[in-house]
C-alpha cells in the first residue's frame, strides 16, 4: 500500500463510532432477528444457485444499516405494529440486489473482504439473482397492504437505477459539476436511505410531517454516507474495510475529491487528470501521484467537511421528535457514518 494513502483515523473517533453502532444494533436487535428470519425464508428457491449466490453477499458481514434505520424509525415514533419488519427486509433486498448489479457494472472483485459474486459465479447469474431479490422485495412491499409504501419503494428502485445510469454517463467526464455529482449520489444512495425511514412513518399513520422528517433524515444521512465512501476510496482505511484502495481512480469514476482537485489544480495537474481519468491511460505510480494532488489541494478534507454538513442536516430533521433512546441512536449513527472517514 502506498505511503501517500491518507490514513484518516483517530482512536477516540473510532471508539465513539463503535459505541454508536453497538447502541443501534442493541435497539433494533429483536426486530432484526425477525428480519433475518424473513431474509432466510425468502431467499429460498428450488434453483440451488439462487440462495447460494444471494447468501454469499447477505452473509458477508454488512451492518445492514438501511433496514436498521427502518426498525429504529419505528422505535422513534412508537409504532407498535409489525409491518415495518417486512419493509425492513424489502429494503435490505433492494440494497443487496443493487450491490450485485453494481459489482457487475463496475467489474468489482472484492466486497467486504470477500470475492464478489460476479467473480465467483460470473456476470449472468449475478444479475439474474439480483433480479430475483428485487422480485422478493416487491412481494414484501405488496404484503404491507399500503399503496403509498409500494409507490415509495418502487419509485426508489427506479431512481436508484437512474442514478447508476447517470453515473455511467458522468464516468471519465471531468466537466462533471458538484451539483451533477450530488444528483448522482442522491439517486444511487440517498433515496434508499430516505425510503427506508419514510415507509415506517407511512405505515404508522402519523401524518405527513412525520413522514417528511423521516425522509429528510434518511436522505441527508445517505448523502453524507456516500460522500464519506468516496473519500474513503483514497484512504488507507479502505484496505481494512475489505476493499481495494483507488478503485474509483482506476475505473475513471469522477467523484467529489477529483472534481475539486480538477477545479483547484494547475494546468499540469489538469492534464494528469485528463490522461488518467478521462482517457483512462494509467501507468504505475499514477495512483500515488493522484493522492499527492488530492492531498495538496485538501479535497479529501473538503469532501468530509461536506459530509459533516449533510450529517448536521440529518440531525436537524429529527428535531420534531421527542427525546428517547431511538432518537439518540439515530443521531449518533450520523456520527458513526461520518467517523468511518477518519
Amino acid at each position: 500500500m502506498s505511503d501517500n494513502v491518507v490514513p484518516m483515523h483517530s482512536k477516540s473517533i473510532e471508539e465513539d463510532a463503535q459505541t454508536a453502532i453497538d447502541a443501534m444494533q442493541e435497539l433494533t436487535n429483536a426486530d432484526m432477528n425477525l428480519v433475518n428470519e424473513i431474509i432466510l425464508s425468502r431467499m429460498q428457491s428450488p434453483v440451488a444457485l439462487i440462495p447460494e449466490l444471494a447468501g454469499h453477499l447477505i452473509s458477508s458481514g454488512g451492518k445492514r444499516l438501511r433496514p436498521m434505520l427502518t426498525l429504529a424509525a419505528a422505535k422513534l415514533i412508537g409504532y407498535e405494529g409489525k409491518r415495518h419488519i417486512g419493509l425492513a427486509t424489502a429494503v435490505e433486498f433492494i440494497h443487496t440486489a443493487t450491490l450485485l448489479h453494481d459489482d457487475v457494472v463496475d467489474q468489482s472483485t472484492l466486497r467486504r473482504g470477500k470475492k464478489t459474486a460476479n467473480l465467483i459465479w460470473g456476470n449472468q447469474p449475478t444479475v439474474l439473482v439480483g433480479d430475483f431479490l428485487f422480485s422478493r422485495a416487491f412481494e414484501l412491499m405488496v404484503e404491507s397492504d399500503s399503496l403509498r409504501v409500494l409507490k415509495i419503494l418502487s419509485n426508489t428502485s427506479a431512481v436508484i437505477t437512474e442514478g447508476e445510469v447517470l453515473q455511467l454517463t458522468t464516468a471519465n467526464d471531468l466537466s462533471t459539476t458538484e451539483e451533477k455529482y450530488l444528483e448522482v449520489i442522491t439517486a444511487k444512495t440517498a433515496v434508499l436511505f430516505a425510503a427506508a425511514c419514510e415507509v415506517t412513518g407511512v405505515v404508522s399513520d402519523q401524518g405527513t410531517d412525520v413522514e417528511a422528517a423521516l425522509s429528510a433524515y434518511g436522505k441527508y444521512l445517505g448523502i453524507a454516507f456516500q460522500l464519506v465512501d468516496d473519500a474513503l476510496d483514497y484512504s488507507a482505511k479502505q484496505a481494512t474495510m475489505g476493499k481495494n484502495v483507488g478503485d474509483d481512480f482506476q475505473e475513471g469514476k469522477i467523484t467529489l475529491p477529483v472534481i475539486l482537485a480538477y477545479r483547484r489544480g494547475t494546468d499540469e495537474e489538469r492534464e494528469f487528470w485528463k490522461q488518467t481519468m478521462q482517457a483512462v491511460r494509467q501507468k504505475e505510480g499514477d495512483l500515488d501521484k493522484a493522492l499527492v494532488i488530492l492531498n495538496s489541494h485538501g479535497t479529501l478534507a473538503a469532501t468530509l467537511d461536506r459530509a459533516r454538513h449533510y450529517g448536521e442536516m440529518a440531525k436537524d430533521a429529527l428535531a420534531i421528535f421527542n427525546d428517547n433512546p431511538a432518537k439518540k441512536a439515530m443521531l449518533d449513527i450520523v456520527d458513526f457514518c461520518i467517523a468511518r472517514g477518519y
